[in-house]
């Protein structure tokens, strides 16, 4: 688990998160308001938006995130979490404990 959030806010765009995936060299960043987890943004959902609209990298995050992406607790086997994203065909997971995210699980994560 990556307990280095990488963030942006609903209201950025999908340039600035995209900005961030690269700049960090990540598949994924969180999207949040505060502490409150708003949903995911992914390299997929990146491909979907510039699939579908030629101005995408303006559009504001919150039009193409996956809104109340799936969580897992801290304590979760990590054979459930694999296949929690196996199941739902996704490669990153937040952890959330007490209701705040403290972490991140990937596919990567858990095939090393």
């Amino acid at each position: 688990m990556k307990t280095h959030l990488h963030v942006v806010e609903a209201s950025d765009t999908v340039g600035e998160a995209v900005a961030v995936m690269a700049q960090n060299r990540i598949g994924s960043v969180l999207v949040m308001e505060g502490d409150r987890l708003l949903g995911i943004f992914t390299e997929r959902d990146t491909v979907r938006a510039i699939s579908q609209a030629h101005d995408a990298a303006r559009h504001e995050i919150q039009s193409w995130m996956t809104h109340n992406p799936k969580t897992v607790e801290p304590d979760v086997d990590t054979d459930d979490a694999l296949h929690t994203m196996l199941d739902n065909n996704f490669r990153h997971l937040p952890v959330v404990e007490g209701g705040k995210v403290i972490g991140m699980v990937s596919m990567r994560d858990l095939a090393g």
